[in-house]
């Protein structure tokens, strides 16, 4: 890992003119540079230290003192993202090595469920994943969604409970996607799939509100759609983003999975430079995982009764809640308001957890637009990355899913990619509040589940509410003007009465 990464560095570029992000997008180019996020504000880059002087050479001088470093030891803090036999907390007794099966009544079971307390290799999760199918036969099955270019499978849980009355026609099955891990070296995005899908199933028959949402849906959790990746990250290099698929040049392996999608795919800019980190192929679907994965999405709508209503797929780093389009600013989605709106539900939801706030935008933005106060129409700028081919554009357009969202989780650069493994139970209860809303806005509450027992007049005067003050669109994408939601409480079989509940959600103009 030293002799890999240890004269390298990771630099923050702050972009405030139209120049400057052509100048960067030129240059990340020119010297094949490992781009690690970007938005309206700034670009974090990867390189070595030898390289800085030549990066600097092709930028205009307002850019090259616009930087500062983010991580001095790249290689130490890879090394301490990987699991250690040690407790990170050195100062508690060593018998909290054993917390994962005696749980402490001061702590919650996912704080104290050992599976969380690490980032897991693929050769762990596929056991667990096992042993939740045995656990909760009545509403969990392991599935194989399909075969990577290295012989693996994909594996995937379905959570749901399906109806048992057989005299009925049965409608399509309203089923929602939750996947992460396309990047392999994203690991934030498999721990919380995987901690959502925890969470929904052992709350099933607990929870009547949990219990509602698996009895609607079918929910389909892959914790990797890259295991190749995933486990090339584990055994080989930490920053791995690609799959492991052979390209035209022997020495370059990988196409970025979440460029090679039908819809809008936009090779051209990389087609000739396999090396590069956004390598889309050389022509739609060339990744393998990505076309079983579609084989599989067509199979389930054409043969199984499935109809896909939801699409979140989880990424990092930089806390952003995206929507589509990510293949051009100059489109905008038909149904934008609903997502705008959907969108700022789930970020109020992640921020009442734990106060973490998440940016909603567009999945086009990045740092390709100017948001300078004073202007009526925002200006384009030149794309630090290409945007086509993306899976949150093909199920929205292609498959048809209204919803469709790409999550960027934790945190905003202090670690990137490489998040210290406290932060899997924090995350993923934030992921897991916006999940859970997410599927009860699907349910037509507006991300509210009103309890069954709520008298009828009061149901309806709570759906009232809510349609008076959602009718007007968004335009400004202010999570901080919305009012606090009180949430209906949702009574166990013991108590007698509901409690009142109000919500408001004011959007502005």
């Amino acid at each position: 890992m030293l002799a890999r990464y240890g004269g390298d560095v990771v630099l923050r570029f702050r972009i405030h003119q139209k120049d400057e992000a052509k100048a960067l997008a030129e240059a990340v180019n020119v010297l094949f540079l490992d781009v690690w996020e970007f938005n309206t504000e700034w670009v974090d880059i990867r390189l070595a230290k030898d390289v800085i002087p030549s990066l600097l050479g092709l930028l205009p001088a307002s850019l090259s003192k616009s930087h500062t470093p983010l991580m001095h030891d790249l290689a130490q803090t890879i090394f301490e993202s990987y699991p250690s036999s040690f407790s990170d907390e050195p100062e508690q007794p060593s018998h909290h090595t054993h917390r994962g099966f005696t749980p402490s009544l001061q702590k919650t079971p996912d704080e104290t469920n050992i599976f969380f307390q690490q980032y897991q290799p693929l050769s762990v999760i596929q056991p667990w994943l096992r042993l939740m199918e045995s656990l909760f036969p009545t509403h969990v099955r392991l599935i194989d969604i399909g075969i990577t270019y290295e012989g693996r499978n994909i594996p995937a849980l379905r959570v749901g409970v399906h109806p048992t009355n057989v005299e009925k026609p049965m409608d399509p099955r309203k089923t929602i996607i939750v996947a992460g891990g396309s990047h392999a070296r994203e690991w934030i995005s498999t721990s919380s799939v995987n901690y959502v899908a925890f969470s929904l199933i052992t709350e099933y028959g607990k929870s009547k509100k949990m219990t509602k949402l698996v009895e609607e849906f079918d929910w389909i959790f892959i914790p990797t759609l890259n295991p190749d990746g995933y486990v090339f990250t584990w055994e080989n290099d930490r920053l791995w983003r690609k799959n492991r698929q052979q390209t035209n040049l022997r020495f370059c392996k990988g196409l970025d999975l979440d460029r090679t999608y039908g819809f809008e795919w936009d090779g051209h800019a990389t087609k000739s430079n396999p090396c590069s980190e956004s390598f889309s192929g050389e022509g739609p679907f060339q990744g393998v995982e990505t076309s079983r994965f579609a084989n599989w999405v067509k199979n389930e709508t054409e043969q199984n009764n499935a109809k896909f209503v939801g699409f979140l797929d989880f990424h990092s780093y930089s806390q952003q809640i995206l929507y589509p389009y990510s293949y051009s600013c100059s489109s905008a989605p038909p149904s934008l308001e609903n997502l705008e709106e959907l969108a700022l539900g789930m970020a109020k939801a992640i921020r009442h957890v734990n106060g973490e706030k998440y940016e909603i935008t567009s999945a086009c933005e990045g740092s390709v637009i100017s948001n300078k106060k004073g202007k009526k129409v925002q200006e384009i700028w030149p794309r630090i990355e290409t945007g086509g081919g993306s899976a949150l554009d093909w199920f929205y357009h292609e498959v048809n899913v209204t919803y469709s969202y790409q999550l960027k989780l934790r945190d905003t650069g202090s670690y990137g990619f490489l998040l210290p493994s406290k932060n899997i139970v924090p995350t993923g209860k934030e992921v897991f509040a916006a999940v859970t809303y997410f599927g009860n806005y699907l349910l037509g509450n507006k991300g509210i589940e009103v309890p069954d027992i709520v008298e009828e007049t009061t149901g309806q005067a709570v759906q009232g509410a809510i349609s008076s003050q959602v009718s007007r669109p968004v335009s400004l994408l202010d999570v901080e003007s919305l009012p606090t939601p009180v949430l209906p409480k949702i009574l166990d079989d013991e108590e007698d009465a509901p409690e009142e509940s109000s919500w408001e959600l004011r959007r502005k103009r």
